[in-house]
């Protein structure tokens, strides 16, 4: 990959900036091996990316992702949990006036509960097979038209 491949153009005006993610493990799922491979292919496609580790809560990554500044939130859940863990989240940046943070997320999560993420406004949902080159280059494109938006 081409180092003009690895940043987002802001405008004119401002130069080219990394993409920041905060990939969150929130809840008692102690498996992440799945995240660590999506922070890792963030990183690896010139990202800039924070990892909190396991066992989060809905607050303490809302709270990482305010105080790191970051573009996008990378919510893995295995554990079905998903639906409160997400509403949470996206309750938690509307109080922080944080909407402008694009929430995604991955890991076992059903179809039919797709449509209600997207009415929370969760972004993309990579489930397993998914393919961390997409997840790149969505957040690339996502991030780049919410940038245009400022």
């Amino acid at each position: 990959m081409q180092d003009h491949d690895k940043t987002v153009p802001t405008n004119d005006l401002m130069p080219e900036r990394r993409i920041r993610v905060l990939i969150a493990k929130p809840g008692m799922d102690g498996h992440d091996r799945g995240a660590k491979i999506v922070a890792r292919a963030l990183r690896d496609a010139g990202m800039e990316v924070v990892y909190t580790g396991l066992r989060q809560t809905a607050e303490m990554i809302v709270n990482a992702a305010v105080q790191e500044d970051v573009d996008a939130i990378g919510v893995s859940v295995l554990s079905g949990a998903h639906m409160g863990y997400f509403r949470d989240i996206m309750t938690l940046l509307r109080e922080r006036d944080a909407q402008d943070i694009l929430v995604f997320g991955g890991g076992i999560i059903p179809d039919q509960d797709l449509p209600v993420l997207a009415e929370l406004g969760v972004g993309q949902v990579f489930t397993p097979g998914a393919s961390t080159e997409d997840a790149a280059e969505y957040l690339r494109r996502e991030v780049a038209a919410r940038w245009a938006q400022q």
